[in-house]
C-alpha cells in the first residue's frame, strides 16, 4: 500500500473536515483491475458504519466531477482500527510512548522492518527503541507504520 498522492489528499481533506471528522490518511493500492482508494477517517466518539457511509457518499460525488482518478477505482472508507496506520510527523507525535511497526524503503542499520516503542520525533526523525538497539528514522524514509495493538 503507498499513501494517496497529494492531490488526491487535497481534494477530500476539506469535505471530510466538513462533515466533522478527521481525515487520517489516504491509501492506494492496485488489483488486478483497478485502484482501490482507502480513506481513513476517526472522530472523538469512534466511527460507525453510519459515519463511513455518510462519508464515501460524500466523496464518491467528489471523486467522479474531480476526475482526479482515471482508471476505475473502489473507495473504501474505515476507521483507522487497532492498528492505526501513522501518516503524519503529528500523529508519530501523537502515539510517542506506543508499540509501532515500520517498513522502510531504504534500511537503516541493515533493517527495513522495525518494531518498537515510539520515544519520540525530533525534526523530521522519528526516535525508536527496538529492543536494546534506538534508531533515529528519516520521516522521507518510511514507507508504512501502524500501532501495534497492545491487549
Amino acid at each position: 500500500m503507498l499513501k494517496a498522492p497529494e492531490n488526491i489528499y487535497t481534494i477530500i481533506r476539506k469535505p471530510v473536515e466538513a462533515l466533522g471528522y478527521e481525515l487520517v490518511g489516504v491509501e492506494t493500492f492496485h488489483t488486478t483491475n483497478r485502484i482501490v482508494l482507502r480513506v481513513y477517517i476517526d472522530q472523538p466518539t469512534g466511527i460507525t458504519l453510519d459515519d463511513c457511509s455518510t462519508v464515501s457518499h460524500q466523496l464518491s460525488g467528489i471523486l467522479d466531477v474531480t476526475n482526479v482518478l482515471t482508471e476505475q477505482y473502489n473507495l473504501e472508507v474505515s476507521s483507522p482500527g487497532l492498528d492505526r496506520p501513522l501518516f503524519e510527523l503529528d500523529h508519530f507525535k501523537r502515539f510517542q510512548g506506543y508499540k509501532i511497526r515500520m517498513v522502510l524503503t531504504t534500511p537503516v542499520q541493515g533493517r527495513r522492518k522495525l518494531n518498537g516503542i515510539l520515544l519520540e520525533v525530533i525534526g523530521d526523525q522519528i526516535k525508536i527503541q527496538d529492543g536494546d538497539t534506538i534508531h533515529h528514522i528519516p520521516f522521507g524514509l518510511m514507507k508504512t507504520a501502524r500501532l501495534v495493538p497492545d491487549f
